[in-house]
């Protein structure tokens, strides 16, 4: 799974007109699924989203996490997270988990995050949606369950 994290003030998703998610401070996050993907990547995915440090103490440092600051996410399923650009000039998205397992995954997602304490808006599943984001700093990070495992280097 991949995940590409945004420090935001506001975000908010419109699907045909009308708003189907919306949040002020927080994290606007994109949320790719890939073949494979399962239960472990996303209880990882949602524990470095709560715990990562990414928002500003008093001091202006970056030293508190989403749950330190109780913030919310807007989450957003974003397949072309995926994408292998690798070759030509189309991106494939072969990577990509098919649809019910993608949406399986992306639910189970927000579900995790609401058990972790965390307000939860989303986007539509497999709709065509207009995001807006508020990107605070800007702070932009991205997630990749592939690097759980990988040893640091440096």
């Amino acid at each position: 799974m991949r995940a590409l994290l945004q420090r935001v003030s506001g975000g908010s998703v419109t699907v045909e007109e009308r708003t189907v998610g919306e949040i002020s401070t927080g994290l606007v996050v994109l949320l790719g699924v890939a073949e494979g993907d399962g239960e472990e990547e996303a209880r990882w995915l949602v524990r470095k989203m709560v715990e990562l440090r990414i928002f500003e103490d008093g001091e202006g440092r970056m030293n508190l996490s989403l749950a330190d600051v109780g913030g919310e996410v807007l989450l957003v399923s974003q397949f072309t997270l995926l994408a292998d650009t690798r070759k030509g000039r189309r991106p494939s998205f072969t990577r990509a988990a098919p649809p019910d397992v993608g949406r399986a995954l992306y639910g189970r997602t927000t579900e995790l995050l609401r058990e972790a304490g965390v307000a939860v808006a989303t986007g539509e599943f497999g709709a065509r949606m207009l995001v807006e984001i508020r990107n605070e700093g800007p702070v932009t990070i991205l997630l990749d369950s592939d690097d759980r495992n990988r040893p640091r280097s440096g």
